[in-house]
Formats: structure tokens, C-alpha cells, sequence
């Protein structure tokens, strides 16, 4: 054994020689680094890590697809497990970002393309026409309260009305109106015209078009958010079908003071007090077979948190809670869930729910105690889902843009787990919030540190330094068929116009050797394992 081991180290040592005869001297790939980063999302995530940024000295271009930035937690009422009022929270931190001198904010825009790579990215941003100039208006809201067009409010989760022309809350910033194209009469039909005629400041322009931006960054983090997992889906449970079923969100803002009912819970259907709600945990999480299988993290806790602002409300009111098992691993967590069963008397039942339907103005639930190895019927009034959290609409194109990878759900995968945790696997592209995975505010805004942190550290180099293994493009033998460039997966190869050759952008090339495979004259060849040391050292191995 010791003696076929000798032999086998001495004819790797004589192959290895004869590749390394044929290597080229090799330097690192040198680039410039852009002073600016890009972060795209401004939920309570993207605001943080665009703050942080912008506190190191460094340019921050923050973008943001709805005509305010917040985010899912501009519309909670309270934060568990302390149960402090979230817009005095989140306010402090809007007003910041629309103050600070570091941070230009793009609201209503999305990005439509990326090139380039880490430290030079060139990104193309489109701004959507809000039809009212930003500079101009006011905020008075005399536009709104003329206007005659009454459609569902995206703040309050379709429980009340908003205008065609609207700002989506009090604290909204930018604090500007925007009209909705596909609503209004004026855009759509070319009647009212109503918005332009009591607008005093001349704000309201219905020939707005949308405007394209071209910025530079050295750094992009992607903090896009979630969505909640459509309920309509699981017919089971009601809802789309009975107005007193109710989503999470829908129910935290029948809880805010800025809600539909100025913090008074109320019957969708009939404005009762509802007496008795039932809670529904995982809706769509830990679902193996008809929805996700992952936890979302904060559903039992922001359950635990609606039955006892429920109480807190409604004192003679009595909420149980079916769960599959309690997960509050969080600082306070347990405490407090503890508290909602004892002090403020919510009722746990461990085990699912087979059916809720309508008995004359009651909800019955029907589900089992596990515990107890019994059916339970509960008569309630109004029943509350707690949804799975799914990745944002539109991070698969996003992906696309950037070069990054998602998990099977969707979500962005990070490079490593626990080293690289808010890095993605594209060289200057950082994640944080629930972009990664299902989080809670806590573990969002620590993210968004860590990965403004990882940006800061990026922007303060003078240059970058790339390894230079990369696959190269002999003019001799390149007979411009662009056949490796159409399988390039980070575009690091372009077709020179006037020579028709292939030529190599070095800062891209990932050496995955792509190119390689495809190249049907051998004119890709990767650096340092070209051809021909790949067949000097099979020459070695031969003879011996």
C-alpha cells in the first residue's frame, strides 16, 4: 500500500510539472471602484442598510417600487415582543432617509437593467409617472377629496377605500399624491380632470412620462421584501368567501389607530364587536403537500400579539388560537407568549382546523384538541389567518438582472450560510430582511447592518483585485460566431464590431468555462488549463 502510494504522488509530481512548463506569468485583474451603492427596497430592511451606508460617507441610491417607503411595517400597529406603536419607529427613520444629503430616493421606480460588475455596476432605473410633480405639491389632499373615483386601499389591505389620486398614509414619503393610471377617469377616459382644477400649487400633470436613470454603483443590496401567500387558494377556510375572515394584515390594521376603524376592531361585514375570534396558525407554512414547507418564522408571535391586542381591545372578548406547535425563539419571545396565555387569557388548542363555514352571522371552526384527543366546534364571530411569508412579486426577474440564485421557494440564496451570510453568490451583491428568508424586524435591521457593512468595507478600497484565471479569446483562431457569448451567464464576452472577434471583459469572466465547451475552433481556453497542458499531462500519464 505505502509503495503504490509513493508511485502514485511521484507520477502525479511528474504531470504536474509538465502543465506548470507551459503556464503564463498571470496579474491580478485590476478595477475601479464606484463610491455609490444601489439598494433596491425600502421596507424597514433596505431603509437600514441605506442609512448605514449613507453614515460611512458613501452615495446611496435607494429605489423603490410603491409610491411610499415603509414597506409591510409602516401598516402594523404594534411590534411585538414590546408592543411599541410602529410608526414611532419607522417615521423617525423615513424622514431621516428623505433628509439625508448621502441618500437620493427613486420611489415608484423599479430597475430595468444591470451591467457590469462588483465596484462598477451600470444600472438603468425607471421612474413611473406619478402625474403629480414632487416638488410642487403640498400634500393638502383637496385633490383627494374631490376626486369622485373610490377604489380598494393597498394600506388597509382592501378593508376601506381609497381615491384614483392618493397618498397611501399620513407619514408617507416622499409626502407626495400620485394618481393611479389604470383608475382614473382622466388618464383612461378623458373625462373629470377634477384634481387639476383644486390643485392650488400646480402640482397635478397628466402628460408626465416615465423617466429613465442611468446611475453607477460600486455595490447593490437587495432587501425587496416579502408578500403574503395567497389564502384565497386554501378554500377550506373561507376566505375570499366570508367578509369576517380575515388575513394577518388585514387584522393588524383593523388594530392601527391609522386603520379603517381608528384602532376599533370591527366585523368587515357588519361592524359588530366580534365577541370571540379564532386564529389560525401556518396557513400555507409547513405545508408539505399544498403550500410551503418552511416555517415563516413570525406567525406565532404576531398571533400571540393579535390575541392579546384583541383582548386589550375588546375586554370582554375571548381569542383562541389553533397552532401545530409555538416557535418564539427570540429575545422576550416566550415571555411573552406566556403572558398572553395567563395574564390576558387566550386559549391555545393544539391541532389543525378541517373547515370553517358560515351558520346564520357566526363563523363555526371546525378543528381537534390533540392534547385532548378531541373535536372542537367553536361559534366564533370573526376568524383571523396567520399566512405563510413568500418572496416578493418579481424577485424572479430580479434575480435574473443581477446574476443571483434562489432556493426552490424563491428566496435568494446566500454564499455560505454562517461565513458569508449577507453576501449572494455574485461578487458585490449583498441581501438582507426576507429577500434571504422569512425574518422578523429584529433580524431584518441586524442584516441590513451587517450587509452596509460589508458594502462600506467594498467602497473603501481604491481599486478591486480579481484573480486572473480567467478564459481568454485567441483572435487567430475566433471565427466570430458568437457562440460563446450567447452562453456567457455573466455576460463577460461581447463580439468586437469592426474585427468580428470575440473579446473578454476580464472584471466578468467567472472561469466557469462555458465558453470553453461551446468554442467549436478551441479559441476560448481558459488560463493556466488551456488544451495543451491538459494534454501534456494525459502524455505523462500515457507513459508511465
Amino acid at each position: 500500500m505505502w509503495a503504490y502510494y509513493c508511485t502514485d504522488r511521484k507520477r502525479g509530481k511528474g504531470e504536474d510539472v509538465e502543465k506548470l512548463e507551459l503556464n503564463e506569468s498571470l496579474k491580478p485583474v485590476e478595477g475601479p471602484v464606484v463610491k455609490r451603492a444601489l439598494v433596491i427596497g425600502a421596507g424597514i430592511s433596505g431603509i437600514q442598510a441605506a442609512l448605514d451606508i449613507a453614515g460611512q460617507g458613501y452615495e446611496v441610491v435607494l429605489v423603490e417600487s410603491d409610491p411610499a417607503i415603509g414597506g409591510h411595517m409602516a401598516q402594523l400597529s404594534e411590534t411585538f415582543p414590546t408592543l411599541d406603536c410602529s410608526q414611532c419607529i419607522m417615521t423617525p427613520k423615513m424622514v431621516e432617509v428623505s433628509k439625508s444629503d448621502n441618500i437620493r430616493l427613486l420611489a415608484y421606480s423599479e430597475v430595468k437593467n444591470i451591467e457590469g460588475s462588483v465596484g462598477q455596476f451600470k444600472v438603468t432605473i425607471e421612474r413611473k409617472p406619478r402625474y403629480v410633480q414632487i416638488e410642487k405639491c403640498t400634500a393638502c389632499g383637496n385633490c383627494s377629496q374631490k376626486c369622485p373615483v373610490k377604489v380598494k386601499s393597498e394600506l388597509n389591505e382592501g378593508l376601506a377605500d381609497r381615491k384614483a389620486i392618493y397618498i397611501p398614509s399620513p407619514q408617507s414619503v416622499p409626502a407626495c399624491y400620485t394618481i393611479d393610471a389604470e383608475r382614473c377617469l382622466k388618464l383612461t377616459k378623458d373625462k373629470c380632470g377634477l384634481c387639476e382644477k383644486v390643485c392650488e400649487a400646480g402640482a397635478v400633470d397628466y402628460k408626465m412620462e416615465p423617466e429613465i436613470i442611468e446611475v453607477e454603483v460600486g455595490a447593490i443590496v437587495v432587501a425587496t421584501g416579502y408578500d403574503l401567500y395567497p389564502v384565497a387558494e386554501i378554500g377550506e377556510y373561507g376566505y375570499g368567501k366570508y367578509p369576517d375572515v380575515l388575513h394577518g394584515l388585514q387584522f393588524e390594521r383593523l388594530l392601527s389607530a391609522s386603520g379603517p376603524t381608528s384602532g376599533n376592531v370591527r366585523r368587515p361585514s357588519d361592524g359588530k364587536v366580534p365577541k370571540e375570534v379564532v386564529f389560525l396558525s401556518c396557513i400555507g407554512s409547513r405545508d408539505q403537500e399544498n403550500a410551503y414547507p418552511y416555517c415563516s418564522r413570525i406567525c406565532c408571535m404576531y398571533t400571540a400579539k393579535h390575541a392579546m391586542l384583541y383582548q386589550h381591545n375588546v375586554h370582554d372578548g375571548q381569542a383562541y388560537v389553533f397552532y401545530m406547535d409555538i416557535r418564539s425563539g427570540g429575545k422576550g419571545y416566550e415571555e411573552f407568549v406566556q403572558r398572553g396565555m395567563e395574564e390576558d387569557g387566550t386559549i391555545y388548542l393544539r391541532g389543525r382546523v378541517s373547515k370553517v363555514f358560515q351558520r346564520g352571522d357566526k363563523l363555526v371552526v371546525w378543528g381537534a384538541d390533540t392534547l385532548t384527543n378531541r373535536k372542537v366546534e367553536i361559534e366564533a364571530d370573526m376568524v383571523v389567518l396567520a399566512t405563510a411569508i413568500m418572496p416578493r412579486k418579481g424577485i424572479k426577474e430580479l434575480a435574473q438582472l443581477l446574476k443571483i440564485d434562489l432556493n426552490e421557494h424563491g428566496f435568494i440564496n446566500e454564499a455560505h450560510s454562517k461565513l458569508r451570510p449577507v453576501e449572494s453568490l455574485s461578487q458585490g451583491i449583498f441581501l438582507c430582511g426576507c429577500a434571504q428568508a422569512p425574518k422578523d424586524i429584529p433580524d431584518s435591521v441586524s442584516q441590513a447592518g451587517a450587509a452596509a457593512a460589508k458594502v462600506g468595507e467594498l467602497l473603501s478600497r481604491e481599486k478591486l483585485e480579481q484573480e486572473p484565471t480567467i478564459v481568454g479569446a485567441d483572435s487567430d483562431l475566433c471565427c466570430g460566431c458568437t457562440m460563446c457569448i450567447s452562453v456567457c451567464p455573466h455576460n463577460a464576452r461581447a463580439l468586437d464590431p469592426e474585427e468580428r472577434k470575440a473579446v473578454v471583459h476580464e472584471a466578468l469572466c467567472k472561469n466557469c468555462g462555458s465558453c470553453v465547451a461551446s468554442c467549436p475552433t478551441g479559441a476560448a481556453q481558459q488560463c493556466n488549463h488551456t488544451d495543451d497542458q491538459v494534454m501534456s499531462k494525459v502524455k505523462v500519464l500515457i507513459e508511465d
